[in-house]
């Protein structure tokens, strides 16, 4: 089976946001993105060509254009949710970005009316209708189709720094779970979903999709849900496994460090080198364990074995990827993770928020709307 895989120009870079629907004054979940998005669409009943659904009518997606820089992109979502704002404001909604919702119930949220959302939740059942999260997606142009299966496979050795500077989802159905990021757990439940196989070259992944597509698994590559992924219709390799930031500087710092990791890697390949790579099983155990301590987490770094604190390793990263980030115009973004590492991000925020309010659950939510509302933190 032969993929094409688009010709795209090389560190061009777009965002998927997703942003849930709440209540103003209660914080509970609001089933009402078809209301939103119809409110939304053009004059002539055109639907708005970047905001969207998801799988739940609880959920709101922002999709940004392609663009040069990450603050561009974040500027794009920005404009999209002052969008947002004209329609959910008089109707007393409000939004908020995490990787779950502190106290909302799978089984109270209904299904988009769409083909094929109804065809996974018929085949997955209870593991399909428990998705009820939000996560944040970043592509990267590649411009050559080569690079794509090697820049994938050296990039899950940076798993663990960027789900714990995303980690935000420490509470599922009203219970903390004591994990930074529930959401990446319960992703993974689903088929063709979690961590990708290290694939030797493009046309293994072919083989792959070939195999799945024969077996019924799947109807086409699109639902190769993996955590990284090449993304073949838009020419980008696309980081999917973050959760959904809090904040709009969350969002760009995490998206410039994506960005410039990926230049990165593909400016080594240039350079002849071979990309470093982690066994499978010290990769799965590294998502683990930043599944579970966030940035708290001590993560294996090499092919030894050798394991330091996540938070040493971030910040040696974000020193040594500097110029790269100057290059494609991120360095504000990329030199704002520290402030991440040293709040201990979203997932630490909402925890404190609790222990503040003897475990009241509706003042995380309130929380969030106001991080969201004001754009970032203050630290």
């Amino acid at each position: 089976m032969g993929i094409e895989f688009t010709r795209s120009e090389r560190s061009t870079v777009g965002i998927e946001w997703e942003l849930a629907l709440v209540d103003r004054d209660t914080g509970e979940l609001v089933s009402a993105a078809d209301e939103v998005l119809q409110d939304l669409e053009s004059p002539k009943g055109q639907p708005h060509p970047r905001i969207t659904g998801e799988l739940l009518l609880n959920t709101i997606e922002l999709v940004s254009s392609v663009h040069h820089r990450v603050s561009d992109a974040v500027a794009d979502l920005d404009a999209q949710l002052t969008e947002v704002r004209r329609v959910t404001d008089p109707r007393g909604i409000e939004l908020i970005g995490s990787g779950s919702h502190p106290f909302g119930q799978w089984f109270d949220q209904p299904v988009a009316n769409k083909a094929r959302y109804h065809k996974l939740i018929e085949r997955t059942q209870w593991w399909g209708r428990n998705m009820l999260i939000w996560g944040m997606h970043v592509h990267v142009g590649i411009e050559d189709r080569d690079k794509v299966i090697p820049i994938l496979n050296s990039m899950l050795r940076f798993f663990p720094h960027l789900q714990g500077l995303s980690a935000s989802s420490p509470y599922w159905g009203g219970i903390d779970t004591g994990y930074a990021s529930n959401r990446s757990l319960m992703f993974q439940q689903l088929p063709t979903a979690g961590l990708p196989y290290q694939v030797a070259d493009w046309a293994e992944f072919e083989s792959y999709v070939e195999d799945m597509t024969a077996t019924g698994t799947i109807d086409d590559y699109t639902e190769v849900r993996w955590d990284i992924r090449p993304s073949p219709h838009w020419g980008t390799i696309e980081v999917r496994f973050c959760d959904g930031a809090s904040t709009h500087a969350e969002l760009a710092a995490v998206a410039s460090l994506i960005h410039c990791l990926v230049e990165h890697l593909s400016t080594l390949l240039d350079e002849g080198h071979e990309l470093p790579t982690l066994p499978p099983w010290y990769v799965r155990e590294n998502k683990w364990r930043s599944a579970r301590y966030g940035l708290e987490a001590t993560i294996i770094t090499d092919r030894h074995g050798t394991e330091r604190p996540v938070t040493d390793d971030i910040r040696d990263l974000v020193d040594s990827l500097a110029p790269i980030a100057e290059r494609l115009g991120c360095a504000d973004e990329l030199a704002s993770i520290p402030d991440i590492v040293a709040s201990g991000g979203s997932y630490t925020r909402q925890q404190a928020t609790a222990a503040e309010n003897d475990g009241d659950l509706t003042a995380v939510v309130k929380a969030l709307i106001g991080e969201l509302r004001a754009g970032s933190v203050s630290h």
